[in-house]
């Protein structure tokens, strides 16, 4: 076996084993490009050799998704299927894991009204709002991972010849999430121990608040009363671990919905809806966006902060250093998957139930009373930078430093 299978074969292994931890008995469902046809195979055999009951495979393309939005009625984009969503509450039901598999075609919408996008996004988003408890709360395992397509690699590598492209992204997926390494599951469980040992130093600060600073950023940002920092592992209901997104980096948490002041600004792009966001800035005024700026896309820019009243709104701030597997490659992935894991990133829209003590067991209105924003939609975008000053400030009033100089300052 030559070594791009051997690490194929590995990375499938992860997803299954670490990604959703598939359990004996358990269906899995499957939303994947019909380009990862190859990668989809190599996971369901091997969901299937440790004891995976069923998997559902719901496939997509960028090209039948731009026929749409470029030649339907308008009317007919508010439509999104019901018995679609209804499939997937049935599994969850049934204990199902839900993988979701990635790719990214930065150009594939380009030239499609962002209005007709947005429109077809919000129905979308609307339809699975009955869905979305089951991973809200975890209820249910799931993960993300990702599969490079040509259009993709020639956006990340332009400077090599083209059939080199994606062979230098998968190379760079495979580092990311470990999949090349002799013990890539060990790896991953002590990674995460780390990722473990920074939130519980943040959960037993209890910090009131978090102030940014670097160029273009001078952030305050409010933590609900009772908040709780995450990172990569969760467990399920029925008690089983799950690593959510691979790679992952972060230690994450939601802020109080109310409680952002200031003005931050990206270090990034933003893939969003088929088109490319960048330089682009919000002014924020007691968590609202009052005031945003974008050099590239600015109306694609606005179409996602007034997706809803909640899309005005933060919904999780999350802490990436500087300095890790992926901001090492010092490549601009172009997808939120990996580029959030390169940088400490912000995002527009709901927050997480399980950010606040005993939030996955409230109600939405009770969620509201504790600062965890509501929404349709949850976009992260990247603000971690080399300068980026992170202080946490207690109680008291007093500063303590938890990044400096873009990284970890404890």
């Amino acid at each position: 076996m030559d070594n791009f299978h051997k690490h194929l074969e590995q990375y499938a292994a992860l997803a299954v084993e670490v990604g959703v931890n598939i359990q004996p008995g358990q269906p899995l469902w499957i939303a994947a490009p019909v380009a990862a046809a190859e990668f989809v195979r190599e996971i369901a055999k091997h969901a299937y050799k440790i004891g995976a009951k069923y998997v559902h495979v719901e496939w997509n393309d960028d090209l039948v998704t731009r026929a749409r939005l470029e030649h339907a009625a308008e009317e007919s984009l508010s439509f999104a299927p019901a018995w679609n969503v209804a499939g997937r509450i049935e599994l969850a039901e049934e204990g199902a894991a839900f993988l979701t598999i990635v790719s990214e075609n930065p150009g594939a919408l380009r030239g499609i009204d962002p209005a007709r996008i947005a429109l077809a996004t919000k129905a979308q988003q609307q339809a699975v709002q009955p869905f979305r408890p089951y991973t809200l709360n975890n209820v249910c395992a799931w993960s993300i991972v990702a599969y490079p397509t040509q259009a993709w690699a020639d956006k990340v590598f332009p400077d090599l010849q083209e059939g080199e492209r994606v062979a230098a992204l998968w190379d760079a997926i495979f580092s990311a999430t470990r999949a090349k390494e002799s013990d890539p599951v060990g790896l991953w469980k002590a990674h995460a121990e780390t990722l473990g040992t920074k939130a519980k130093h943040l959960n037993e600060r209890k910090y009131k608040e978090l102030r940014y600073r670097a160029p273009g950023t001078d952030l305050t940002v409010g933590l609900p009363e009772g908040h709780i920092w995450s990172f990569a592992g969760k467990t399920n209901a029925r008690g089983a671990e799950f690593i959510p997104n691979m790679p992952t980096e972060e230690v994450f948490g939601s802020p109080h919905r109310n409680r952002v002041n200031g003005t931050v600004s990206s270090s990034k792009p933003l893939s969003y809806g088929g088109k490319l966001i960048d330089n682009f800035s919000f002014t924020l005024k007691d968590g609202r966006i009052v005031d945003f700026t974008a050099e590239k896309e600015y109306e694609t820019l606005k179409q996602l902060v007034e997706t809803d009243e909640g899309s005005h709104y933060l919904g999780e701030l999350a802490l990436v250093p500087h300095r890790s597997p992926i901001s090492d490659t010092n490549l601009i992935f172009y997808n939120t998957l990996f580029d959030e894991n390169a940088a400490c990133h912000l995002a527009i829209g709901f927050g997480f139930p399980f950010a606040v003590e005993g939030g996955s067991a409230m109600t939405k209105e009770q969620l509201a009373e504790k600062g965890i924003n509501h929404s349709l939609t949850h976009v992260d975008f990247m603000i971690g930078r080399a300068d980026l000053q992170i202080d946490g400030i207690a109680e008291d009033g007093s500063a303590e430093p938890i990044f400096r100089d873009g990284n970890w300052a404890f």
